[in-house]
């Protein structure tokens, strides 16, 4: 039997890229990788395809990123403890034990199979860092290594179906402008958050689609309204990269300085740039801290040398960027302890995937999110094998059907002032502002949900996606349905909790120690369910 490197060799003229297989993943991030891997260790033949390239495509490749590391034990159970006092109290232990656990097993398999991690002050191999870009280019090579198809620069689409189970999915060929069909026994989606069109660093591919793609299933999203999430960033650039400004002093234009002590220092700064612009210094470190920073977080530096200043001595104007889900918790609800969707053959994993369980009502920032990614991939890429070995019948032979809707095919009749462009523009206009979405309130959240409804009406009757113009489309039609999803369960929860700040509703409710749940696409339904622990596994 030919290999499905052999099999996309021997299809390259054809008009369609047609395969088989028993996992396809969806993404190129460390939870597709992850993924990918596991399932291939169960046994199974397993296909990625990524929007991009898979090494360089994503959050986590062009940043230096840390871990959630922590030795089983006391000390874990005490970080735990630590991060419930403040995570809104929507975190489950069990969970987050779990999760560290994994990440815990990986990372020690990664430094086996021969990542070259950094030494500690002691010499050893210190395993709480990843340097984003070469993480990213050593998974990559360990997926190849592993006979896994890698299919770069083929965005997925949609899903397909046969009788209730997930069974593929279909794109298109982005370098070649062909259709791809993949029809698998199990689809585990890691297609990353969602940062509503904002322009930062790694994010210009994190569009929502896989919430999308869950959504057409029949998957529900948990913790939508903890997508506030932003970052400082020097004004005019997309270095959303915050471990510098952890030594950062913020002033107004006329040189008095922001009173940051014992504050959230983000919200702050917020208010302040509601008010005008504001700048930063790295001024509150060491002098040790510059060749430190400097080494550690390289491209962090490269706008500031550009414009010839010197951070550490000399101001430079900032803004807050809407990091949304990328950074922040909200994603697809997951079932079970498996990542399962409650959709037959359908997996979550990393960001595409709700972390509430993992970090309440906080964002999950780098190490968290990152330990999360290598755990939720493991679990999802074994639970995908286990359940395409299940499967009955060869899976070529199924009957599949593609259930993609708006962005791809128009309810009513293709127009063409129905343009992906502007959806993108109205998504920003609504979802990026400080003063509607880092602060909230009813009166603004339901006059952005009105303008939303509207547009997710046009983008369903009448976007066209046709060839290359569909990866837009779908696009389109993700941030859409994300922005809608995420500002239903913001009205829902009425008070302020973690990132979900409610000017008219300033404080917590113990009423509210709950979640929120949306589901569908038309018209959306917020339930609520309790925090308690139901997961089996």
């Amino acid at each position: 039997m030919p290999t499905l490197r052999q099999l996309i060799r021997q299809q390259r003229g054809a008009d369609t890229l047609d395969l088989v297989a028993d996992v396809l993943v969806i993404g190129g991030g460390p939870a597709a990788c992850w993924a990918a891997i596991a399932a291939t260790e169960a046994g199974a033949r397993v296909v990625v395809v990524d929007k991009g390239y898979l090494g360089t495509s994503g959050a986590t490749a062009p940043s230096n990123t840390g871990t959630w590391f922590v030795a089983p034990g006391a000390g874990r159970e005490a970080a735990i403890e630590r991060r419930q006092q403040l995570n809104g109290g929507l975190a489950v232990p069990r969970w987050v034990d779990r999760t560290l656990d994994m990440a815990w097993r990986r990372l020690h398999t990664l430094a086996e199979w021969g990542y070259k991690f950094p030494n500690d002050d002691s010499g050893k191999p210190y395993l709480t860092n990843l340097r984003g870009p070469d993480y990213m280019a050593f998974m990559r090579r360990r997926l190849s290594r592993a006979g896994i198809a890698i299919l770069d620069h083929h965005p997925a689409l949609e899903l397909l179906r046969e009788s209730g189970v997930i069974a593929g999915a279909a794109g298109i060929d982005r370098q070649r402008n062909r259709p791809w069909r993949v029809r698998a026994g199990a689809v585990v989606l890691a297609t990353g958050g969602c940062a509503f069109g904002e322009r930062m660093l790694g994010a210009t591919g994190l569009t929502g689609d896989g919430y999308l793609m869950a959504a057409e299933a029949g998957a529900t999203m948990s913790g939508m309204e903890f997508s506030a999430q932003y970052a400082c960033a020097p004004k005019q650039t997309s270095l959303n990269k915050g471990v510098p400004f952890v030594w950062a002093s913020y002033y107004r234009e006329d040189g008095t300085r922001l009173d940051t002590v014992n504050k959230e220092r983000y919200v702050v700064v917020a208010r302040a740039l509601l008010e005008g612009p504001v700048w930063a210094q790295f001024d509150r470190g060491i002098p040790e801290l510059t060749p430190w920073l400097r080494q550690g977080q390289p491209n962090c530096f490269l706008p500031h040398d550009r414009a010839g200043v010197d951070p550490f001595t000399q101001r430079f104007p900032v803004v807050l960027r809407c990091e949304g889900t990328v950074r922040g918790v909200g994603g697809i609800k997951l079932m079970a302890d498996d990542c399962s969707t409650g959709i037959p053959g359908l997996y979550a994993a990393g960001d595409a995937a709700s972390r509430e369980r993992l970090t309440g009502a906080i964002t999950g920032g780098g190490g968290p999110n990152s330990s999360w990614a290598i755990a939720s991939g493991n679990w999802a890429g074994l639970a995908a094998a286990q359940f395409a070995a299940r499967e009955v019948g060869a899976i070529g032979d199924r009957k599949v059907t593609a259930i993609g809707g708006a962005g791809l095919r128009p309810a009513v009749a293709a127009r063409q002032d129905a343009n992906a462009a502007d959806v993108l523009q109205t998504v920003r206009d609504e979802f990026l502002p400080l003063e509607r979405n880092f602060f909230r309130r009813e009166a603004t959240l339901r006059q952005s949900l009105e303008r939303l409804d509207r547009t997710w009406c046009e983008v369903r009757d009448h976007l066209p996606g046709e060839g290359i113009d569909a990866v837009k489309s779908r696009e389109a039609a993700s941030l859409t349905a994300t922005s809608r999803w995420a500002y239903a369960s913001a009205l829902a929860r009425a008070e302020s909790r973690g990132m979900q700040r409610r000017l008219d509703l300033p404080a917590a409710d113990p009423a509210f120690m709950c979640r929120f749940e949306t589901s569908g696409l038309d018209h959306i339904q917020v339930t609520r369910s309790d925090v308690m622990d139901t997961a089996v596994a």
